[in-house]
């Protein structure tokens, strides 16, 4: 039997982070300029049910039974088992790799989650629907997040531009014209965990002034949804920029994305804004198609470890 691989890509928020988990729209698109791939080599020499988990990027080589059942890695192999109702899987070795960075907002929890979940459902001849994968990698989130909002396991798992409010129907956005993105990672990896505790801890402390950030924040999602269906990108820049000042009131951006921000809209950016959990990882810009380069090359000077432009489509 061949060997089976699936691939899943990273993802941005562009608008309602944070804000999400509270009820709040919010807009996500998939950036394939990055991706998790999970593949599995059957493996006849060991018994039935042994599986060899390899991870270079985070340093395991372990077998399934020897990792604790909290692993994110092991989480989302038994969870394809549990709903396969398959105990002893033919052996098997998988081997996960990513170039999405870890606890940086791009969403390497969820795909790796996905890729895993799909390529698990493929090797044992029973491919898995969109809607159960999303739910699978959604479980397995608690782990990572604590209290997820649900966004990045569904903007990964269908692959498109996606306006999700929590428990109610996925819609997918029609993009009516393309535009540049400049995504910049600022190297601080924050796991979203963490930031996500810290603003719910504050908002049970005193709810009124959160819940009018959340219902700001929410309303510039809405007015987003509007400007990209309507092919009005460029008032996506004042959108951004006001989401990021929300953002910061609600303190989960850092003096390093705030200069990234910052050196972005003075490169000639529409917009910026923190994407994620905030307090470190990645921040993006929306860039005119004839300054794209220009943004990522002063991101870059400005202290970003890394860069790149993707466009959405």
């Amino acid at each position: 039997m061949p060997a089976i691989s699936s691939t899943a890509p990273g993802k941005v928020i562009l608008f309602g982070e944070h804000a999400v988990v509270y009820g709040q729209p919010a807009i996500a698109i998939p950036v394939t300029e990055v991706a998790a791939k999970a593949i599995i080599t059957p493996d006849p020499a060991a018994a039935a049910g042994s599986i060899h988990i390899t991870a270079p990027q985070i340093n395991l080589d372990a077998n399934f039974t020897d990792l604790p059942s909290i692993d994110p890695l092991v989480a989302a192999i038994r969870a394809t088992l549990d709903v396969l109702g398959i105990a002893k899987p033919p052996a098997f070795r998988l081997r996960v790799t990513s170039t999405i960075p870890v606890a940086g907002g791009l969403g390497s929890g969820a795909a790796v989650s996905v890729a895993i979940i799909r390529s698990v459902s493929a090797f044992l001849g029973h491919p898995l629907p969109d809607v159960q994968v999303s739910a699978l990698a959604f479980d397995v989130e608690k782990l990572h997040h604590g209290t997820p909002s649900g966004i990045d396991n569904t903007v990964i798992t269908y692959g498109k531009a996606v306006y999700y409010i929590k428990d109610k129907r996925i819609e997918m956005i029609p993009i009516a014209k393309s535009f540049n993105l400049v995504v910049a990672d600022t190297g601080i990896s924050t796991p979203t965990k963490e930031t996500v505790a810290d603003v719910r801890r504050h908002w049970e402390s005193d709810p009124e002034p959160y819940n009018k950030i959340f219902e700001s924040i929410g309303k510039l999602a809405i007015a987003a949804r509007a400007a990209i269906e309507q092919g009005n990108n460029e008032n996506l820049g004042p959108l951004m920029n006001e989401n990021h000042e929300l953002l910061q009131k609600l303190d989960v951006s850092s003096p390093d994305l705030d200069k990234l921000v910052l050196a972005a809209r003075e490169a000639g950016g529409w917009g910026a804004k923190l994407s994620g959990g905030g307090r470190g990882g990645n921040m993006i810009a929306l860039a005119p198609r004839d300054r794209a380069d220009e943004i990522k090359t002063a991101l870059e000077f400005a202290g970003a470890k890394s860069a790149f432009i993707t466009v959405v489509k």
